[in-house]
């Protein structure tokens, strides 16, 4: 298969079978799609991208922008400046205070995201970082106020953290979304128009998706939740965050025997391990000297 130049709706000049494999400077990924989709496998870790795979002539292309936004990132990671560490995460537990979440019964989202925040910051220490967090009881920081926060905290990442939870009691699985970019439509619109405004948080587009894919690998591969993917959305304490930003939908309670398990200590304490080791990984990343390969 053939990789090469920019894409549609550009120029279509990006090019790949239904199972391709896309190489670069630091790795080589493998792509399996569908037509007329945009769904996308990448290395095993499920995500939409914004744009359909499109197919002309007995050719599949794949756009532009999600060439440059999504697969280049993964193909040769973002690095800091010289000097520049990756020392202080900003953990935002979805909800609190007048906000409960999603309810499972008695059962409020917002107990759980803080139990599963304090859990994370817990072994974020034990790694080397320094943690800040948006709440630490049950209150309500305001949506500005918590990128706001991570700011002043001069914080070098940016997590929020919820629980799913959906009509379908079937729906189970784990979901991590990055700031949709510039001219791009969330996967979830909702209504939402292309946009062709730029925010504060698009600013770190590229190192975004990259802390996207690697907390939904660890989650998916290593602690085996279904993969529901890595998406794009303009959630409201995405789009003012000055440094790598993400929301991680880390189970869903809708599911029966998932909100059981979103109730168990263990549960909770492997979901905060498969961040951390994400964390530590874009980490790794962002301060390399040498080009390495994001790990497959």
């Amino acid at each position: 298969p053939r990789v090469a130049g920019a894409g549609w709706p550009a120029s279509p000049a990006c090019v790949l079978s239904r199972n391709a494999w896309a190489s670069g400077t630091n790795l080589a990924l493998r792509l399996t799609v569908k037509q007329a989709s945009n769904w996308a496998d990448i290395n095993v870790v499920i995500r939409l991208l914004m744009w359909p795979f499109a197919r002309k002539d007995g050719t599949l292309y794949l756009s532009q922008q999600d060439l440059q936004t999504v697969v280049a990132p993964l193909l040769s990671p973002p690095r800091n400046r010289s000097g520049e560490r990756v020392q202080t995460t900003c953990l935002d537990p979805g909800h609190g205070g007048r906000d409960p979440g999603n309810l499972d019964g008695r059962q409020q989202e917002k107990k759980y995201t803080l139990l599963l925040g304090l859990d994370l910051a817990a072994q974020l220490k034990q790694l080397g970082f320094k943690v800040v967090m948006t709440r630490t009881g049950d209150t309500y920081p305001e949506l500005p106020a918590r990128p706001d926060l991570a700011k002043s905290s001069h914080a070098d990442l940016f997590l929020s953290l919820h629980f799913n939870s959906f009509r379908s009691p079937e729906i189970k699985g784990s979901q991590v979304y990055c700031m949709t970019p510039r001219g791009a439509i969330s996967s979830q619109a909702r209504g939402e128009s292309m946009s062709a405004y730029s925010f504060p948080g698009n600013v770190n587009d590229d190192k975004n998706i990259l802390l996207a894919y690697q907390i939904q690998k660890s989650l998916t591969r290593d602690l085996h939740a279904d993969d529901r993917g890595v998406q794009h959305a303009r959630r409201a304490v995405q789009r003012h965050a000055g440094m790598p930003a993400v929301l991680v939908e880390a189970g869903d309670r809708s599911n029966p025997t998932q909100a059981r398990s979103t109730h168990d200590a263990t549960y909770r304490r492997q979901r905060a391990q498969g961040i951390a080791t994400a964390s530590v990984a874009s980490k790794k990343h962002a301060e390399r000297r040498n080009p390495t390969p994001v790990r497959r």
